[in-house]
């Protein structure tokens, strides 16, 4: 006879089932039960404008989880880099030597030195990352114009939806991020602090009509309208600027939300010209404010990981670098340090091939990054000098190999069918105004991930299994 409040085999298999093992278990009866689901869920993502370019966002048919330990731990990191960020943005504008270690380009320093106003440097930032059970290691800091946290609300609320989580949530209890209030009080916060007089500016969205990322643009003025924000969704060629007052579509602007990039701008300046004249004038709040470059360029992990500038950072900044920010040296023909140890860095980087990554220090979506570990010895020694001073127009960063993330998830294939797919788990967690608001996750089957590049998108949420119930009596 089994003892009285003993656990029941079954009972104790549940318990020990991690939630995307239980997802899983319970999203194949719903799949039997519904067979049109999959191509419903995709037909749902468009309708919910999910798309990037002509692609969903998300052909899987699972979230990421993670639990509120996880969570603590990864928004002690993230603040504490998103506080030595905008430290270190500041320090480098009185500093030449300083700024001079992030390699940016004149026409770019130029921007950055451009007086903005109060606030921070980066009012909304990302820090790319792979979240483990027994590590968390950035790969690079996004503190210019992080695109997804409207796409990731809304693809939060359709796995809402899902048949699978009504079941999964008699289990769990489920926690998603509101991002878009988040993201619209951190906007606000820096426009007061700039010296804004209301609450509700009329905010400018503005970047190319051509980009793929517009749609989330459409999400973003109706999630901040809901919430009583006025927006306009403008190009910066629609931007009209009279010598005090800078206007799209007919509206006076007092908050631009940025989302066209410096390098555009700095490519493009006669069709900018309206925004750049506005911001130099500081008729408008711009967020993020040009001085966002030098953090955001990935020069700034080998500014952090240098020994030479220890001193900049206290004991327990010191300690958060070591833990989860790579190893990093911008690429030159110099005698550097490893953890301490000298080295020649170009013969370094050519003897340890399978160790390393060259990226170059200012580009996204994943161009002419070079994982060692995935070329022949000829094509390692080509980057390696493509990437030497001289031979581009911008530095590039060579980086030690980090342990990545792999899950298997249930992809919807052509044929609409499910299939489980390994892939590679790239967890993006936001900072608004310095603070952990949410995340976006990216998932691919090769060494990249990120959307431009090809990869897709599943929303994360924290869980926790719910207790059980007691018997009294």
């Amino acid at each position: 006879m089994r003892k009285a409040g003993a656990m029941s085999k079954a009972a104790t298999s549940m318990a020990e089932r991690d939630p995307a093992a239980q997802w899983k278990e319970l999203l194949g009866p719903v799949l039997e039960k519904t067979p049109e689901l999959p191509k419903a869920f995709l037909k749902e993502l468009r309708g919910a404008k999910l798309t990037f370019g002509k692609r969903v966002h998300c052909p899987f048919l699972m979230p990421f989880f993670l639990s509120p330990a996880d969570e603590e731990r990864v928004r002690k990191a993230t603040e504490t880099l998103g506080r030595i960020g905008e430290r270190v943005a500041s320090a480098a504008m009185e500093d030449a030597s300083l700024l001079e270690q992030f390699h940016l380009r004149p026409e770019e320093e130029q921007l950055a030195r451009m007086p903005a106003g109060k606030g921070p440097a980066s009012t909304a930032s990302r820090v790319d990352a792979f979240l483990l059970p027994d590590s968390l290691k950035f790969t690079e800091y996004n503190g210019e114009s992080p695109a997804g946290a409207g796409y990731t609300e809304v693809l939060a609320t359709v796995f809402r939806g899902l048949p699978v989580m009504k079941e999964f949530a008699k289990e769990f209890e489920v926690h998603s991020y509101p991002l878009s209030a988040k993201l619209l009080d951190a906007l606000i916060q820096t426009y007061v602090e700039w010296g804004g007089a209301t609450r509700r500016p009329q905010m400018l969205i503005t970047d190319w009509k051509e980009v793929p990322t517009w749609s989330e643009f459409e999400i973003l003025k109706q999630r901040f309208e809901a919430l009583r924000v006025p927006v306009v969704l403008a190009d910066p060629r629609e931007l009209d600027w009279d010598g005090k007052r800078l206007a799209a579509k007919g509206k006076k602007i007092d908050l631009v939300y940025r989302r066209v990039l410096i390098n555009d701008i700095l490519e493009r300046p006669k069709e900018c010209a309206a925004l750049l004249k506005a911001y130099e004038a500081q008729a408008v709040c711009v967020a993020n404010n040009f001085r966002c470059k030098i953090p955001h360029v990935k020069a700034f992990f080998a500014v952090l990981t240098a020994e030479k500038n220890a001193k900049l950072f206290s004991s327990e900044e010191r300690e958060t670098i070591r833990r989860h920010v790579p190893w990093t040296r911008v690429v030159e023909d110099v005698k550097t340090e490893r953890y301490g140890e000298p080295i020649g860095l170009l013969e370094y980087t050519r003897n340890h091939q399978t160790d390393l990554v060259l990226k170059p220090s200012d580009e996204y979506g994943g161009t002419g990054v070079t994982l060692g570990w995935e070329v022949g010895a000829k094509e390692w020694e080509k980057a390696i000098e493509s990437a030497l001073p001289g031979k581009t127009k911008s530095c590039w960063i060579v980086q030690e190999k980090i342990a990545v993330r792999r899950g298997e998830f249930p992809l919807i294939g052509a044929n609409g069918k499910v299939e489980h797919r390994n892939m590679l788990v790239d967890f993006a967690p936001y900072l608004f105004r310095g603070k952990l608001a949410g995340f976006l996750t990216r998932l691919s089957g090769s060494g990249l991930a990120n959307v431009t590049s090809g990869g897709g998108q599943v929303p994360a949420f924290r869980v926790e299994r719910k207790r059980a119930k007691t018997a009294t009596g």
